[in-house]
């Protein structure tokens, strides 16, 4: 009997610290969806080159690597903390090597903002990801204030509900990606 491949995301950290909870969650993300998704995490955003239009039609290496996981991907999680009322600049910054392609659309995308706030940079994502076409619901969609108080370093949840969360928005997301062609 053939076994039937997992759909790939891609799962990218907004925040270039080491052990942030934007990488728990994303981790926790992954454990959730085991079995039923391939995660590829990607906390590298802080190798990433400033964007420069000018060298659009021929990025560097390390670009044009970023831009194929991302055309390969079934599906694209995107979790980003909030640094003074927006998404932080290195997260903006692959977005922007993005926006000339068309690997983002009508691709399902899930979107969590965890922050103290948030909901800035939350409202702030998800514009970009209508404006470069990327497919989700409200049920793909996830803000999560208070963050700090919430998941561990180890990334143990302290807040059953913010659990709950993240496993309605893992179910969510597996549905939506498992229905693309």
């Amino acid at each position: 009997m053939k076994t039937k491949s997992l759909k790939k995301v891609l799962a990218i950290s907004g925040s270039t610290r080491k052990n942030s909870t934007n990488l728990q969650l994303v981790k926790a993300f992954a454990a959730m969806a085991d079995g039923h998704l391939e995660v590829e995490i990607f906390n590298e955003l802080d190798t990433l080159p400033h964007f420069n239009p000018d060298l659009d039609d021929k990025p560097p290496a390390i670009i044009k690597s970023f831009r194929k996981k991302v055309q390969q991907a079934d599906g694209v999680l995107i979790c980003s903390p909030e640094y003074v009322f927006s998404l932080p600049g290195s997260l903006k910054n692959a977005l922007e090597w993005m926006v000339s392609t068309t690997f983002f659309s009508g691709k399902p995308v899930a979107l969590i903002t965890a922050a103290a706030r948030g909901l800035k940079a939350h409202e702030s994502l998800q514009l970009i990801m209508k404006t470069i076409e990327a497919s989700f619901t409200d049920d793909t969609v996830l803000l999560i204030q208070g963050i700090q108080g919430k998941i561990t370093p180890d990334g143990e949840f302290k807040d059953a509900k913010a659990q709950q969360q993240l496993e309605k928005l893992t179910t969510a997301f597996t549905a939506l990606v498992q229905e693309e062609k």
